[in-house]
């Protein structure tokens, strides 16, 4: 009897592939007048419960291999496609490569005319160690950021504390010394093979451009932008390379190319060069008169994105709420226990430059609870008829029913909404939010007690006083700045006294000589250049972040972010809400109404942000995806970081460095309805 069950055990109960491993010899049974039949059925119970027991612990570990697996996957894939990328040829019989700008151009006769000054934006510049803590031994003048980043897999907590600030001060760490990546190589690619300003490096070259006339204004882009003179001299010694470049090439006035953040690091140069030291430059009030020619400004946030709010508020972005959507468990795996994004919090928070690009002018600029500049807004790109249209450069030509179509309101002044029914609901329905009626900080000490260590200024909260922030409550342009002075205090306040983001009443006011006004286009004065032009260049036709539907993590843990983009949050076919994130056009970074206002409206002939007159122009570029992977990230991009290999941008720039003006090259082509919505903002000029 004894036989005939253990034959059934290894036939059924356990897998036939078991009978590999089994002997063929009798099994020995023990104590046949004692146990008998009922005995050792109930061993095998035993055995098959303990079996089972161990394989679910084997299950339970197999998600951390799964996730080796992936890593190795994704890791082999790339080292496969950078492989053949490099073993390909350069030309493809059959498939011809569409020629460079560059070469069109100088076969044309372009030659170089005006020195050029490049100034790259936030997280696309170098940064390299000068000094560090053990951890970080062997990586002397080694990149940190804009490289191989194979640190981060290496240390990544220690590359994580070598990338923060100071938390007091916004500078150095104790021990620790970070600078920015110098020269052309500070920018050229993020990444391998992720090229930012290489492209148009390599066209400038072509139509002769090199060393002697070209300059790469690399920065700490961690820093406020005084905070890079107090501590680098950045801005010194960018005056005295344009100084030296105007003077070694013939007295020809200098062309700057800023991107994305750069935009508004180069107008805070601008002023400070021209303010009485020992805030400014002292290079007097005809400076940039005297050494600038134009300001090509690509990709610009003059008045800030809405993004910067989400990455300060939960360190999130359109992108982790899609991962979100998908696959809620990635980025809160309880077994991995990465705890991805507190780690970025912490460390992000410590970097003043991302309340540079806070959203800038108010409820006057951005909307308020019911109304905004983009009402109307169509999110069905196919009834988008700018998008389609091939020949038409002049906006007054366009047809001026085609976009402002809409199937539902959308209520883009409430930048942050708990709750979708909140972001849509009328206003009079809405909770007045009041900080003062909060609980403090020191109601909040059992709680930080029993988590230990501080990772985020969330941890200093109580869950009272985040219970009610959430309560069914929008936030404007104007009211985030308080809720954002509740949950980040320390970087708020220690950011505040470098920036400012308001609408100046009178920029004579003596308060407007200080730096922290600089950045803000609507709180400062340009130059008095009149032979000055200034450019914006932007892409059109991508969704861009605008506004966030928001709600409670569901994690009361230690040491978490208890609040995050509801990515269930989704609208009808064609709306603009798409997993908790409102989109308008833009470039995928930078909406239309931030890049292209001023050059619209708030610069557009003598104003009082722009006494002398200097000549605007906006140039907006369709965005075209890559017709095959042959075209890499697209030669017609407009997205934020790819438009910088948009071959109608890059002519651009080589014609006016070579001295054409903006009317020669077109004045402005408009695409987008940015005249419609500065017709909209009330703003005294």
């Amino acid at each position: 009897m004894a036989s005939i069950l253990r034959f059934r055990k290894l036939c059924y109960v356990e897998p036939c592939s078991s009978l590999k491993f089994q002997s063929f010899e009798t099994p020995k049974i023990e104590n046949r007048d004692e146990g008998g039949v009922g005995s050792k059925t109930e061993n095998l119970l035993e055995k098959k419960q303990r079996k089972n027991k161990n394989k679910k612990q084997h299950r339970e570990w197999r998600c951390m291999d799964s996730c080796c697996w992936v890593i190795g996957y994704m890791c082999t894939t790339c080292w496969v496609l950078m492989f053949l990328y490099h073993s390909l040829p350069a030309t493809l019989t059959g498939f011809p490569v569409p020629e460079s700008p560059g070469t069109r151009l100088k076969a044309e006769g372009l030659t170089p005319l005006h020195p050029v000054v490049l100034v790259p934006g936030i997280v696309t510049g170098g940064l390299e160690l000068w000094e560090g803590r053990p951890c970080a031994e062997g990586l002397f003048r080694k990149r940190l950021w804009g490289g191989g980043f194979t640190e981060i897999f290496k240390r990544p907590l220690c590359w994580l504390e070598h990338l923060s600030l100071n938390n007091e001060t916004g500078l150095d760490p104790p021990g620790i010394r970070v600078r920015a990546v110098p020269g052309l190589v500070a920018a050229d690619y993020f990444a391998p093979g992720y090229f930012v300003w290489a492209v148009l490096i390599e066209n400038l070259a072509k139509i002769g451009y090199e060393g002697k006339n070209m300059h790469m204004a690399a920065y700490d882009w961690r820093l406020s932008f005084q905070n890079t003179e107090i501590r680098d001299q950045a801005l010194t010694r960018l005056k005295s390379k344009i100084e030296l470049m105007y003077v070694t090439n013939g007295h020809k006035k200098v062309v700057v190319v800023p991107h994305s953040m750069g935009v508004i690091y180069f107008l805070h140069f601008m002023k400070w060069v021209e303010s009485p030291p020992p805030m400014g430059g002292g290079g007097g009030p005809s400076w940039c008169a005297k050494h600038i020619k134009a300001i090509m400004n690509i990709g610009p946030a003059f008045l800030g994105v809405p993004k910067a709010v989400s990455n300060i508020f939960s360190a999130e972005g359109k992108d982790v709420a899609y991962i979100r959507a998908m696959d809620p468990g990635v980025l809160d795996s309880e077994i991995l226990r990465l705890q991805t994004l507190e780690h970025v919090m912490r460390a992000s928070r410590t970097w003043d430059s991302i309340v540079s690009l806070l959203p800038k002018g108010g409820d006057a600029i951005w909307g308020n609870l019911d109304w905004s500049p983009e009402d109307g807004h169509s999110c069905d790109l196919a009834k988008k008829g700018y998008l389609q249209t091939s020949g038409d450069t002049n906006f007054n030509n366009r047809d001026e029913n085609r976009v402002f179509q809409v199937k539902e309101p959308v209520k883009y002044g409430r930048i942050i909404s708990f709750g979708k029914e909140t972001s849509q609901i009328s206003s009079p329905q809405l909770p007045r939010h009041d900080f003062k009626d909060l609980p403090n900080k020191d109601s909040a000490t059992n709680f930080t007690s029993s988590c230990g260590e501080v990772w985020t200024e969330y941890d200093e909260l109580s869950r009272e006083s985040i219970r009610k922030i959430t309560e069914n409550k929008a936030y404007t342009a104007q009211t985030l700045f308080d809720l954002l002075r509740f949950v980040a205090p320390k970087m708020m306040q220690r950011a505040e006294a470098h920036f400012s983001h308001g609408i100046a009443d009178n920029l004579d006011d003596p308060k407007y000589a200080h730096y922290k006004y600089w950045s803000n286009p609507l709180e400062t004065k340009l130059p008095v250049a009149p032979d000055m032009e200034i450019y914006s260049l932007y892409g059109v036709g991508i969704p861009t972040e605008r506004s966030y539907v928001y709600k409670m993590s569901p994690s009361d843990k230690c040491k978490s972010i208890p609040f995050r983009i509801d990515g269930s949050a989704d609208g009808e076919a064609g709306s603009c809400l798409k997993n908790g994130v409102y989109f308008v056009d833009g470039d995928d970074s930078v909406p239309v109404l931030s890049a292209g206002l001023m050059c619209a409206k708030g610069w557009r002939g003598r104003t009082r942000f722009n006494p002398s007159g200097i000549a605007t122009y906006i140039r907006e570029y369709q965005h075209k995806p890559p017709a095959s992977l042959l075209e890499g990230r697209g030669i017609e991009s407009g997205a934020h970081v790819d438009i910088m290999g948009n071959v109608a941008l890059i002519e651009d720039v080589l014609r006016v460095s070579a001295g054409a003006t903006g009317i020669q090259i077109g004045g402005d082509r408009i695409y987008s309805d940015i005249m419609r919505m500065s017709e909209r903002i009330n703003l005294q000029l």
